[in-house]
């Protein structure tokens, strides 16, 4: 809520919709660039045997400077991910206080990452990357989209009531002069910082902030609180967190779920299964589960997923006068299933900052989703009726053209899978072959990909990559100061002490626990980054399986993301739906809990996650 002035507030949203034009436009071309040199690259490599020894370090720089533009678009359009479930339930006056300490905090943090961003590129002037680039390039860019968000913060913080401002800017200071008089005249006594980061970081969740920007300001308390350590080791630890060929598959795959649903591919798939088993007994609700499976084999990005699915299949839902709440309800559930389907981003990231084979998770996660999936199809056959199918958009196309995107599809897929196995590129290299294809299909094949919506797909791919990425980067800055205060022993200490006693079931019960109420809480990469790290390595002292663990860690978060009152998922879910919250409570209930028994089985027989990567030499 704002309480500016109009001439403020129009001034205010002046700048951001001139600045947000420009870093569009900065992100999209970083992104395309970066598609074009990792194509160019394993297109040398693998036909002509002329490897670019550049290319690794330029597509590494190019996401870096992606990820800042495309999260400084993300808050231009005030599209970051937080839990207002809290604030929520609070007064109004209150919730105004809240925004306006929040948007504070935000300017704050921008700033000093803007600044210690610019003053690492300066530092580092004439050293170069391994490649030998120069390694201020890597942080140069970095700086000006970090500089992009604080202007859009700036615009958004002046848009709230001077009153309000005032009253935030107070808070901030006289916690900032209690902890000040309490160390000087008490230091002994003072908390620590890891207790005092850990409580600015609860604090500012419940306040709403954003979870990339709560994680920053954690790691910001504690190098203040400190006082040991440089403000570049933030920026430093940021663009560390980024910096990793790996993590391209996250907006490579994101935006060939762009393509998809803008070429057509995606309706296409969906009306032929609607139109071969819809009007069958709980025929429309076995066509959802089947695309949430088929979707997520392909764009890796489980919003895209439930967008794509959700925005055909829940009017057809009400088309044919079932409850839209269920459906839903079925929609986030299914998402849920379709977490352990690969090239599912969370899969790719557990893998990254776990230092787990990432095709490894990939074979591993397949059983169990077909056993989750069998799972949700039984009981929606079980329980439902044949659908009274009303006409869709697609009842006129004739069946031949609806075999042609399902073919395009299944042509994708192989792609995929085909082109990771046999060894032609990686899993990241293999994205980028996956977004070309869909242009290809798109512009070519179909005709409908227009050079505008092309340019929209990529725009929208680098600001949701770098929404999700700063979350990544964030939580890299924090992980580095855990590690210096020991959290990661301390915990694995503990937990190896209890297991020990209790044996390692008690300790996989505990993952579930923990999993499931932080992917609630947090948004759920936000939770695998903070945790993965910390609980993997002990699993290994435990006996039990990486690759199986791992599975079993991201479908617990996926369950959470998708939990009422606070799964962020189930909200999107929603909103795709348009349908209140209130109306999927009861069912997504029962499928989630039809869900956790199966977690549960996958969890006390390995065999399920282990016997594919085991044949396929994992």
């Amino acid at each position: 809520m704002t309480g500016g002035t109009p001439v403020r507030d129009g001034l205010s949203r002046f700048v951001c919709d001139k600045l947000l034009w420009v870093t569009d436009a900065v992100a999209a071309i970083l992104l395309a660039a970066d598609l074009a040199v990792v194509i160019f690259s394993v297109t040398l490599r693998s036909l002509f045997n002329a490897p670019v020894e550049w290319a690794d370090d330029v597509a590494r720089g190019l996401m870096v400077g992606s990820t800042f533009f495309g999260a400084a678009s993300a808050l231009g359009r005030s599209e970051s991910v937080g839990v207002t479930f809290f604030v929520d339930l609070a007064a109004q006056s209150v919730r105004k206080l809240s925004d306006a300490t929040i948007s504070i905090l935000v300017v704050v943090i921008s700033a000093y990452a803007a600044f210690n961003a610019a003053y690492l590129g300066y530092l580092t002037t004439g050293q170069t990357t391994g490649a030998g680039l120069p390694l201020e390039l890597t942080f140069y860019p970095m700086g000006a989209g970090a500089a992009c968000m604080t202007v859009f913060a700036f615009c958004a913080m002046v848009r709230h009531d001077l009153h309000d401002l005032a009253a935030g800017a107070a808070v901030i200071a006289g916690a900032a002069i209690i902890w000040l008089l309490w160390s000087a005249v008490s230091p002994d006594s003072v908390p620590g910082s890891g207790v005092l980061m850990l409580g600015g970081f609860v604090l500012a969740i419940c306040a709403g902030m954003s979870i990339g920007f709560a994680l920053a300001l954690a790691t910001f308390i504690f190098i203040q609180v400190e006082g040991t350590l440089p403000g570049t080791i933030f920026a430093q630890q940021m663009a560390r967190g980024i910096d990793n060929f790996v993590l391209l598959a996250v907006p490579f795959f994101i935006l060939v779920g762009s393509l998809m649903e803008a070429n057509g591919m995606s309706v296409r798939l969906i009306a032929l299964l609607e139109r071969l088993i819809g009007r069958r007994r709980g025929g429309l609700n076995v066509v959802m589960i089947l695309s949430m499976m088929i979707f997520s084999g392909i764009s890796g990005s489980k919003m895209a997923d439930v967008a794509a699915v959700g925005s055909v299949l829940i009017p057809a839902a009400r088309r044919s006068r079932q409850n839209p709440g269920s459906a839903v309800a079925l929609l986030a559930a299914s998402a849920v299933m379709a977490e352990a389907i690969p090239p599912c981003i969370n899969l790719i990231i557990l893998g990254f900052v776990a230092n787990i084979s990432i095709g490894g998770l990939f074979a591993a996660g397949l059983l169990p989703a077909v056993l989750m999936a069998l799972a949700l199809v039984v009981t929606v056959i079980a329980f439902g009726t044949p659908a009274k199918m009303a006409p869709t958009e697609a009842a006129g196309v004739p069946v031949a053209k609806l075999w042609s995107g399902a073919v395009a599809t299944i042509g994708l897929l192989f792609l995929i899978f085909g082109g990771f196995k046999s060894g032609f590129a990686t899993a990241t290299e293999i994205s980028a072959f996956a977004g070309l294809y869909a242009l290809v299909v798109g512009g070519v094949a179909f005709r409908e990909l227009r050079p505008g919506m092309a340019i929209r797909c990529f725009v929208a791919a680098a600001t949701r990559s770098g929404l999700l990425l700063f979350i990544v980067a964030a939580a890299q800055s924090l992980a580095f100061v855990l590690t210096l205060e020991q959290i990661p022993h301390l915990l694995g200490e503990m937990l190896v002490a209890v297991s020990q006693s209790h044996g390692p079931w008690l300790f996989m019960l505990l993952s579930i626990a923990i999993l499931i109420v932080m992917g609630s809480v947090l948004e759920g990469a936000a939770a695998l980054i903070i945790f993965g790290p910390l609980l993997v390595p002990v699993a290994t002292t435990l006996g039990i399986a990486t690759l199986h663990y791992g599975i079993v860690l991201v479908i617990a978060m996926g369950i959470g993301l998708f939990a009422p009152p606070l799964g962020l998922g189930l909200y999107g879910a929603c909103l795709i739906g348009n349908v209140p919250i209130e109306q999927t409570v009861k069912p997504i209930l029962g499928y989630l809990g039809l869900l956790l028994l199966c977690l549960i089985a996958i969890a006390f027989v390995p065999a399920t996650s282990l016997w594919l990567p085991t044949a396929l030499g994992y």
